[in-house]
């Protein structure tokens, strides 16, 4: 028979067993009192409180710079840009030189219409010394010729219009061609007054007619010349010159842009619902993103007439005048328009993040009371872009509460923090 033996553990096992255990339930007693004390603490919610100011409400928008004056200089002859004496930004007087064109073919159609000058005086000599009498033949071949070209000139002018009502031609290409048409209709009256002083007349008045229109053809000439040199219409800032120096220019086309930059107008985009706080003279503050910390002073000129699209927007566009004495807003520039629409001195104002709307839509406050939230209904007045007015249903330094990220109640107990 097997003799059982028993191994007994030494006391200082069993000792140190019963320690590990006595830390364990301390551990879970002191987790679980503070389970029970932080499930039964009131949350905490930051605060801000009430106070009386001077409460500027504005109405930030964007807009877009114009001139209040400015003239658009087009080339009314064709030529090679050969001087350019000014650049963009450059002030000039009315008359200034904006650019000069190199015609060569103008410079020949003068020294020709001269020439023609001297030959009529030659033949009005010879007539008042008994000379003969000018070919009507030769003013019917011109006339018949000049009617074909005209006819030419209408067809290609009424092509152009309505390939430019499809959008298919430019303005500037139906303009040259109505030059054309024009051009050839002068010509055929210019013939038939021609015929008309040779048909029954002395071969005197005939020639006097002749040196008349010589003379007149020659003074068109020098006025083309003349027009090769583009000056400036008004005097102003030269804001935009498309033109470089050894570039074609056709008639039409564009040369400069001149207007006054001392003053500007601002078209300023408005939202529809927002239309209702602009008025008339209502000052309006300007700022540029390129130009960080400078501002531009202004005010409302013209209320909108219509709303339209702009984007996803509808908006009116409001015109509004600014001052511009440094000349660094130019017309086309995308700006920031801040436009102030009432000052409520001594305003009782809070945080706008601090309204909030029931479930019926009603806007109130969560107002503290010792260490209780209660709501309270209020009625809005003015506001700015961070605070708004409470003309009733809180008292000045009532502690409003700030948004958290968790639901609050009325009659809920918190802990106040204040920012």
């Amino acid at each position: 028979m097997a003799t059982a033996v028993r191994f007994l553990r030494p006391p200082e096992i069993l000792l140190k067993k019963r320690k590990i255990l006595l830390v364990f339930l301390i551990a879970v007693a002191a987790l679980a009192s503070w389970v029970y004390l932080k499930r039964n603490q009131p949350p905490t919610v930051t605060f801000a409180k009430a106070r009386r100011e001077t409460l500027v409400s504005t109405l930030p928008t964007n807009g877009k710079i114009e001139p209040l004056e400015y003239a658009a200089v087009r080339g009314d002859t064709a030529g090679l840009v050969v001087k350019l004496p000014v650049k963009e930004g450059q002030k000039v007087a009315k008359g200034s030189i904006l650019a000069v064109l190199n015609a060569p073919e103008l410079q020949s159609q003068s020294s020709a219409a001269q020439a023609r000058v001297e030959q009529a005086k030659g033949e009005l000599a010879n007539i008042e010394r008994g000379g003969k009498r000018a070919e009507l033949a030769d003013i019917e071949s011109n006339l018949e010729r000049a009617r074909l070209d005209r006819g030419a000139a209408q067809r290609d002018y009424s092509a152009l219009k309505r390939l430019e009502e499809k959008q298919a031609a430019t303005h500037e290409d139906v303009l040259s061609a109505h030059g054309k048409l024009r051009q050839a209709e002068l010509e055929i009256e210019a013939l038939e007054r021609k015929r008309a002083a040779l048909v029954g007349s002395s071969d005197r008045a005939v020639a006097q007619a002749r040196l008349r229109e010589a003379e007149a053809d020659a003074d068109l000439a020098r006025r083309k010349i003349s027009d090769t040199m583009i000056r400036s219409p008004i005097d102003g800032v030269v804001y935009s010159l498309p033109i470089r120096l050894g570039s074609y220019l056709n008639i039409g086309d564009p040369v400069a842009d001149v207007g006054v930059l001392d003053r500007l107008r601002v078209r300023v985009y408005v939202d529809e619902p927002e239309l209702g706080r602009v008025a008339r003279d209502l000052p309006v503050t300007i700022t540029w993103e390129a130009m960080p910390g400078k501002q531009w002073q202004g005010v409302v000129e013209k209320m909108p007439t219509k709303i339209q699209a702009l984007g996803t927007r509808q908006v009116g566009e409001v015109l509004c005048t600014i001052q511009n004495p440094g000349h660094e807003l130019v017309p086309g520039t995308n700006v920031n328009a801040e436009v102030r629409s009432s000052v409520v001195p001594n305003a009782l104002t809070i945080p706008k993040e601090a309204l909030h709307r029931d479930a019926s839509g009603v806007v109130g406050v969560y107002v503290l009371d010792s260490d209780v939230i209660h709501w309270h209904n209020v009625r809005v007045g003015s506001s700015s872009i961070s605070r708004a007015q409470i003309v009733e249903g809180v008292v000045d330094g009532a502690a409003v509460a700030l948004p958290t990220d968790f639901p609050v109640h009325d009659g809920e107990k918190v802990e106040a923090a204040y920012r």
